[in-house]
């Protein structure tokens, strides 16, 4: 590394380390009290879409299945919350790229960023004894590379973006400068994900009777720059046989949507009480 190159790293790092103190002290961390939070607009991000098909099972891609979940929840929130703004990322099948995602939400400062996506196993569509089946809550986080198989299959969406070298060249989790960055966001919104993330593994299983993985953190880009509350919600495995019928149907997309959209009464409850 070159004087300069240490020099720039170290003016980075320092000045990463003053904006992280500044948000810090304004922000008032996650122990903001319940009534210095006004829950507005929710943003509904379908995950994948256009020349990212995502996940595929025997007949169908995740692509399709996220935005018409996408879309049933839309209308749920509309037609029962009337008063909160909802913001779709994408409303038809194009593609958008993971870093422009959060943007949206960012540029409009929503309350609650919510990615829908289909899981998907390592043997794809092969009829096998015990498949994986279930939901699974992510919320943004780092841990050993083994344990991100969501995050992996996730983030290869950026390999179909003309700029993602330079687009995610900060996403370096060995970078103490990216670090310090994206903890800013990741601890000051990481307790109201989770507690989001813990409402929906509840209303699945309690409501729906889904078999869940839980919540679990993961190195999900496009949760990443979310400066909101945010979680990604895997829906279903597409590639078993019973789940893409289910997330296919209309029972199931319906209750799927309807799932999300209890689970978002109940965080806005918790969060703010009803006066």
């Amino acid at each position: 590394m070159t004087k300069y190159a240490r020099s720039l790293r170290v003016f980075t790092l320092t000045v990463s380390m003053f904006l992280f103190l500044i948000i810090t002290s304004f922000s008032g961390g996650d122990d903001d009290g319940p009534q210095s939070f006004h829950f507005k607009t929710v943003v509904i991000d379908a995950g994948h879409g256009g020349k990212d098909p995502g996940a595929h099972g025997s007949y169908s891609s995740e692509k399709n299945v996220t935005l018409a979940i996408a879309k049933k929840l839309e209308r749920l929130l509309k037609d029962n919350m009337p008063e909160v703004n909802v913001v779709m990322t994408r409303s038809t099948d194009r593609f958008v790229e993971l870093n422009k995602r959060a943007n949206i939400a960012n540029q409009i400062n929503a309350n609650l960023f919510v990615s829908i996506h289909c899981n998907s196993s390592p043997e794809g569509t092969a009829k096998i004894a015990h498949k994986e089946k279930g939901v699974m809550m992510l919320v943004y986080g780092f841990h050993r590379k083994e344990e991100q198989i969501e995050a992996l299959r996730e983030n290869a969406s950026i390999y179909i973006e003309k700029d993602y070298q330079k687009n995610y060249a900060g996403y370096n989790e060995k970078d103490p400068t990216s670090m310090i960055v994206l903890n800013t966001f990741m601890q000051k919104y990481r307790k109201q994900s989770i507690l989001f993330g813990e409402l929906l593994d509840e209303q699945f299983k309690g409501n729906d009777g889904r078999r869940s993985r839980g919540v679990k953190e993961q190195g999900v880009l496009v949760l990443a720059h979310s400066a909101m509350p945010a979680i990604l919600v895997e829906t279903g495995y597409i590639n078993n046989n019973t789940e893409e019928k289910y997330l296919n149907s209309e029972d199931g997309q319906n209750a799927i949507a309807n799932s999300i959209f209890r689970a978002i009464k109940a965080y806005r409850r918790q969060i703010k009480p009803v006066k």
